[in-house]
């Protein structure tokens, strides 16, 4: 509140001396119209009647309309009585909501809202008239104007508008905070978001939350705070991508929607997790190394380093991007000890895994398979070798491997020339066959043999093909029969079907071949026909499991 003063003529008139051609020049203060007040400041004028015409005595700025002037003159130059004064505000009241407005005056007052008139006490009293209104103010920026008059008397005059905040009146949202924005520090780790202030006369502060990159805002707040700024030092530092969003409250307890998310991208300083579980195998090809992956999201490749017993590795680490390698230089008959190390694409390394150790055995001196060659099929990968011509061999033992330089697995033995991959992957696999001698020891493997499946390997193959009759057709008509992909096989690719048939229809073995699932023919003789199909795979194999028809030709 600014109380009203005497105007003395030094504070009237603001005078200004400039050298202008050797004259003194006198610059008059501005109008009283000229004062402007921030908001939520009042602007206040002095008028010397009760109608608030003509140009105001006096103008100033006032905080709070709340005088007393007694019986006196509010300032100088006005009339102890019949004497008028107007305060006006125009306010930004965010999302607005219920307000209470009160007024205590002696003689008059009225309070206008945007024009609309909301309090009437206007006439001479000889004690203080007291009223108070419930008023819905709208959201957005609105003006109050407060009009007083004192016609004789003693004057004085309070006014004051405040929000209601019970939860059982006020259900108005606060409006969602504008301008958020957030500066991540590379170096501490920390991120600053800052927000612009609400308008809200009700706001009780912020909510501020966090969530990861592929969640969701869960219920809980990161953070609660009376500010339009926020640090958090509790980021994780793992290179993930995180997002804020704020919500206003206020004192009914009503929450804004949130900000548009602003998005940090951290900086990663955490190790990923340790291999666990690294197996050796030792072949002729080489010590072969598989690894459980390690189980942290952002793994980039491993670390593998091996040397003699307890040396180190002075040649470096093999870079390996799977999680399986073969060391295919390591002398054979020497203890080779090998740890692997998970390596994120920051750089940062996980603790060294346990040893794996392994001998890579010396080779027996029969002679190797040659030849080794595959045919595919739906059901397996069927390998084929042709045994050396000096070797006396009673087995031979399998491996494969998926990645061109990945471990070696023993996929089993055989005592023919011959083994079925039925766990052949979808996708590239690398095969070798050993000669096993009398004493259990391998021969140096034959020749690498890739295979590049489109399909991955089924116990089974295809599945039975569901069949329709089209057509029973007679001695003188065709049989149209069709088939379509079994229950799971919808996206399978096939070569197409092959049907054996019996009775009335004829008689065969399993024979011809239709790529377009339709089988057609004319039957020698009416009667009872049953017609067998199989579903046949892009390689050639034949599904395992069949479906039959049995019908009456030429009925």
């Amino acid at each position: 509140m600014n109380p009203a003063r005497r105007t003395t003529a030094a504070t009237a008139t603001a005078i200004v001396l400039a050298t202008a051609g050797g004259l003194l020049t006198t610059l008059a203060a501005p109008a009283s119209a000229a004062v402007t007040c921030t908001s939520p400041v009042f602007k206040r004028q002095f008028f010397a009647n009760t109608a608030f015409t003509g140009t105001p005595k006096k103008t100033d700025c006032d905080t709070a309309v709340d005088q007393n002037w007694g019986t006196g003159a509010p300032a100088s130059g006005l009339p102890k009585d019949n004497f008028s004064v107007r305060w006006t505000l125009t306010r930004d009241f965010g999302s607005g909501g219920p307000f209470t407005f009160t007024a205590a005056t002696q003689d008059g007052i009225r309070v206008h809202l945007d024009g609309s008139r909301k309090v009437d006490l206007w006439k001479n009293v000889s004690t203080t008239a007291k009223k108070t209104v419930n008023v819905t103010v709208p959201a957005g920026k609105h003006t109050l104007r407060i009009d007083y008059v004192n016609w004789t008397g003693t004057s004085n005059v309070k006014f004051g508008y405040t929000p209601r905040t019970s939860a059982t009146v006020d259900k108005v949202e606060p409006l969602t905070p504008t301008g958020p924005s957030v500066a991540y520090d590379r170096t501490t780790g920390k991120a600053k978001v800052t927000w612009a202030k609400n308008k809200e006369m009700d706001l009780a502060g912020y909510r501020l939350y966090r969530r990861l990159k592929g969640t969701s805002f869960g219920g809980t707040a990161l953070a609660t705070t009376t500010s339009t700024s926020y640090t958090d030092t509790t980021l994780p530092v793992t290179g993930e991508t995180y997002y804020y969003e704020v919500r206003a409250h206020d004192k009914a307890g009503n929450s804004s929607s949130g900000t548009v998310d602003q998005s940090v991208t951290t900086v990663d300083r955490t190790a990923p997790a340790r291999v666990e579980t690294v197996s050796a195998l030792g072949t002729t090809a080489g010590n072969s190394l598989t690894w459980k992956a390690s189980p942290s999201k952002d793994v980039h490749h491993y670390e593998v380093w091996g040397a003699e017993g307890a040396q180190s590795d002075m040649d470096g680490p093999a870079i390996v991007f799977g999680t399986s390698w073969t060391d295919s230089v390591a002398p054979a008959g020497l203890r080779y000890s090998y740890e692997v190390v998970a390596v994120d694409a920051a750089g940062n390394l996980a603790p060294v895994s346990d040893p794996g150790v392994v001998t890579r055995p010396v080779a027996s001196t029969v002679a190797a398979p040659t030849g080794l060659t595959s045919t595919l099929g739906d059901s397996m990968t069927r390998l084929r070798w042709s045994p050396a011509e000096d070797s006396a061999a009673a087995s031979y033992r399998v491996y494969r491997r998926t990645e061109a330089n990945g471990g070696w697995s023993l996929l089993g033995a055989s005592s023919t020339a011959s083994y079925e991959d039925r766990t052949a992957p979808k996708g590239k696999a690398y095969y070798y066959v050993a000669t096993v001698d009398g004493t259990g020891a391998d021969s140096m493997p034959s020749a690498d043999l890739v295979v590049d499946r489109l399909t991955p390997a089924t116990a089974t193959g295809p599945a039975q093909p569901q069949l329709t009759l089209v057509s029973s057709g007679g001695t003188r008509h065709p049989i149209i029969v069709t088939a379509k992909p079994g229950a799971g096989d919808e996206g399978r690719l096939l070569k197409g079907y092959s049907w054996t048939i019996s009775g009335a229809c004829g008689d065969s073995g399993l024979g011809g071949m239709s790529t377009t699932g339709t089988i057609e023919w004319t039957p020698p003789y009416n009667g009872p026909c049953m017609i067998s199909v199989f579903a046949v795979d892009v390689y050639g194999g034949i599904g395992e499991r069949g479906s039959w028809l049995e019908f009456m030709v030429g009925r």
